[in-house]
């Protein structure tokens, strides 16, 4: 009973963060309001080739990311990588660990980021370039612990440090993800919650941002180069709760086929849903679609697909490939591909 308490408290507190950042919203879209928007971006290949659909499932080490309480459920370690050539040409990386620790809980530790190449640096008088170069990259390095606190209920945290550059100005904050997993009696039903990114205000600093200023530049013969700093303003984390569903329809050997749809609240757009299935053939082959961002306003993205293999060598070693597509309409697409090793 006491477990089954608790349960419902830290639910209970998800939604209570929800209501609060809920709360004096208006009718603008609150879209480009927040640092580190490279912290929404979804990772891994199965997830993504689900439209994004996936914080009731969340059953591996993409829950790093979805859902960390999903990590208690592993029974194996897990390494994945992936690598997706996102928009405006930059690369998108992210790779994370889980360990399962038995009766102690489940360990993890992830590292993502997003870089560009190199870029002249142009000024007004020189448009053609200083023949200097400047580069931009944002990183997150997270500590993760999932734990079982009943047979049906798990939990997980995040711990994040957050980094963003560009020349020789950065900036840096922490940030912390909750994670719920609840899996009912009916037939395998799951519902999953999250909150993410809930953390400090980010500020831009660097040497660049030192200036000479006059003070009063009606007076003659005063110092006109006063050293002084330009201030930068305090911008928020991506806060976002996620609510998701998710169930088996068909389990009997050898097929299996999951749906599932999330809720999204973000502090930085407006609300939508991600709706999504996978289709599993002896857990070896895998099919998937979604659709994204039903109900944003001004999305871009629309449907998903993806597929997967999964195959065992170098003794119980397990090997999963995947890929997914996703169209982002006026940019285009994107294409994720994604390797992890079960060990």
């Amino acid at each position: 009973m006491k477990r089954f308490i608790l349960s419902l408290s830290v639910l209970a507190l998800l939604l209570s963060f929800s209501s609060a950042f809920a709360q004096g919203e208006t009718d603008v879209s609150k879209v480009g309001i927040t640092a580190a928007p490279f912290l929404t971006i979804g990772v891994g290949s199965r997830a993504n080739g689900m439209g994004g659909a996936f914080v009731a499932t969340a059953n591996d080490a993409s829950a790093l990311y979805w859902n960390p309480a999903g990590l208690a459920r592993l029974e194996r370690s897990e390494l994945l990588l992936v690598h997706t050539r996102w928009i405006a040409d930059t690369d998108f990386n992210f790779a994370g660990v889980v360990l399962p620790l038995g009766d102690f809980g489940t360990l993890g530790g992830s590292i993502t980021s997003l870089t560009m190449g190199d870029m002249a640096v142009r000024t007004i008088e020189r448009p053609e370039g200083t023949g200097e170069l400047f580069s931009a990259a944002d990183l997150a390095i997270a500590l993760t612990y999932s734990r079982r606190l009943t047979d049906r209920f798990t939990i997980g945290f995040n711990a994040k440090y957050i980094n963003q550059r560009i020349w020789h100005e950065s900036a840096s904050g922490f940030a912390l993800d909750l994670g719920t997993l609840f899996i009912t009696g009916f037939h395998g039903l799951r519902l999953g919650a999250t909150l993410s990114n809930f953390g400090t205000d980010m500020r831009m600093e660097g040497k660049d941002l030192l200036v000479f200023h006059d003070l009063d530049p009606t007076i003659s013969g005063n110092n006109e180069r006063v050293p002084s700093n330009i201030e930068t303003q305090s911008w928020a984390l991506p806060l976002n709760f996620q609510f998701g569903l998710a169930m088996e329809i068909i389990r009997s050997e050898p097929h299996r086929l999951t749906i599932a749809a999330d809720a999204l609240h973000p502090s930085d757009n407006t609300e939508s849903v991600n709706l999504g299935g996978e289709y599993a053939l002896q857990e070896k082959f895998f099919v998937r679609g979604g659709y994204r961002d039903l109900f944003l306003r001004d999305g871009e993205q629309t449907f998903t697909v993806g597929g997967g293999a999964a195959v065992r060598f170098l003794g119980n070693v397990r090997w999963k490939f995947d890929y997914a597509y996703a169209d982002f309409g006026r940019l285009e697409n994107e294409q994720r591909f994604s390797v992890a090793v079960e060990f």
